[in-house]
């Protein structure tokens, strides 16, 4: 789909990494903290939690496969009165392994509800421009919206309830990328 090369060490992990560990990794390359200040950003009242509620206990367990991959290791304790809170902070392949999925457009309508907002609202976090991510969902999306739209009508019962719910998503998916365009690229469409 993008040009943008896969880590190796993407491929070493037993079980795919899920939205909750690449939303912790993205954050910790972001900028290195301990797992409560995570947990608090991803809390239902939390600049993330918003989008993507990831609770406390799925936090330190993305935390724990992270290290385990090699992606982040811990950096220092942060001394206080309460539990010592240790401080993670990302690796090269870490970084790397972040920066491919924080620019690659999700495959599946579905993800564009949980994974592009989580990731546009990480590129907007760390004062990015998501014009480039933008523009490669949306070249993702066109060829899916099309196929939708060009099934056929002629189904009944479950089935054409299952088209109808697979065109509007589409449509509105699109509706949503041509709203949120940065105007050169809105431009450039409706020329």
């Amino acid at each position: 789909m993008t040009n943008v090369a896969r880590p190796t060490s993407l491929w070493l992990m037993e079980v795919p990494m899920a939205l909750a560990e690449w939303t912790v990794l993205v954050l910790l390359s972001q900028r290195p903290a301990h797992g409560f200040a995570v947990s608090r950003l991803t809390a239902p009242g939390g600049e993330l939690g918003r989008i993507w509620r990831i609770p406390r206990p799925v936090v330190y367990r993305a935390i724990g496969r992270l290290v385990e991959a090699g992606f982040i290791t811990p950096a220092s304790v942060e001394p206080g009165l309460g539990p010592q809170r240790t401080i993670y902070t990302v690796t090269v392949p870490g970084r790397e392994a972040a920066e491919h999925w924080l620019s690659t457009p999700v495959e599946h309508v579905r993800d564009i509800r949980s994974h592009l907002l989580i990731k546009l609202a990480l590129l907007y976090r760390a004062g990015r421009d998501p014009g480039d991510l933008l523009a490669r969902q949306r070249a993702v999306l066109d060829p899916i919206a099309r196929a939708v739209q060009a099934q056929q009508a002629g189904m009944d019962g479950f089935d054409a309830i299952l088209l109808a719910w697979r065109r509007a998503t589409a449509a509105a998916a699109v509706g949503f990328l041509d709203e949120i365009a940065p105007p050169a690229q809105a431009e450039a469409k409706g020329s």
